[in-house]
């Protein structure tokens, strides 16, 4: 007969490990599923937004969540490397089944996170990490006064134009075909003197040495190879929320397959299953407000279950 549990807390990021450790402290007769314990922000080299810690590397701070969670071993049952394929419901127990085992729970905490899309171009694989990045809130500060650059034409390519223009030399938005932004949002970002958008390029290689140091581009109307020397650069193309396993009808999801949540309490339209962090259609992305998130929902988890 398969084991039930309180919670099953699906997700190894840090909202999964935050969710693990207040659900082990609470006594919560609770899981912990996943690939692993690594979320996006491990490749980031120097992150100096995570409270507590004026600078920290993404390996380092992703050590430090997955060792704080397994202090609390003899709480939780901490299951590596599995993969969650698809959850169903019978009786009023969730069944959730992975590519190694299947598990009951009464509730579910979906912390999956998402996979952000990755510009395909020589140089890109080598240089992740060694000034390609993924996140302007994070890593812009290490950037003051220097020359950058960010991929995307859509909002959150601009917004990080913005956010980098208070640090950066320069910022120069690169977008293969036209912009797709917010008319009024382009508009202002553009009046700043220290960004401007290049726009219809074809991208051909980023070269660096130990870190990146420029990219090279094609003008697609003149053909032109240009190559616009930069030392960061931030991806900003979109993501995929990590939600594979949710079959149809499980939860309510966007349009971009995000996990709609009540934001109060991080629940979703199905009684039992909450959702945090980068999965859910949460409008901003960073780990301090997955942890928060899956903190908030571990409460009222904990208040649902004992009522």
């Amino acid at each position: 007969m398969t084991e039930i549990f309180d919670l099953a807390i699906i997700g190894g990021g840090p909202g999964g490990v935050a969710a693990g450790v207040y659900s082990a402290r609470k006594k919560i007769k609770a899981i912990l599923i996943t690939e692993c314990f690594r979320g996006q922000s491990a490749v980031s080299s120097d992150i100096q937004n995570w409270i507590g810690d004026i600078s920290v590397s993404g390996e380092e701070l992703h050590n430090r969540l997955e060792k704080h969670l397994k202090h609390y071993s003899k709480d939780i049952l901490i299951k590596e490397k599995e993969t969650v394929i698809n959850i169903t419901k019978s009786n009023g127990v969730f069944n959730i089944k992975t590519d190694k085992s299947e598990y009951g729970a009464k509730t579910i905490l979906i912390t999956t996170g998402n996979i952000r899309k990755k510009i395909q171009v020589k140089g890109a694989e080598e240089f992740e990490g060694k000034g390609i990045t993924y996140c302007a809130s994070c890593d812009g500060p290490m950037y003051g006064d220097m020359d950058v650059a960010v991929i995307g034409g859509g909002n959150s390519a601009f917004e990080s134009a913005a956010q980098l223009s208070a640090y950066a030399k320069t910022v120069t938005i690169i977008q293969r075909s036209d912009f797709k932004a917010e008319p009024m949002m382009m508009e202002k970002v553009l009046a700043n003197p220290k960004v401007k958008g290049v726009t219809n390029v074809e991208m051909l290689e980023i070269k660096g040495d130990k870190f990146v140091t420029g990219i090279i581009y094609k003008d697609k109307k003149t053909g032109e190879i240009i190559e616009l020397p930069v030392s960061g650069i931030f991806v900003e193309i979109g993501s995929n929320p990590s939600v594979d396993f949710i079959e149809h009808g499980l939860v309510e999801l966007n349009e971009r397959e995000e996990i709609i949540i009540d934001p109060k309490n991080q629940k979703t339209n199905t009684p039992g299953i909450w959702a945090a962090g980068d999965c859910t259609n949460g409008l901003y992305r960073q780990n301090n407000i997955a942890v928060g998130d899956a903190v908030k929902a571990v409460e009222d988890i904990y208040r649902y279950l004992k009522s």
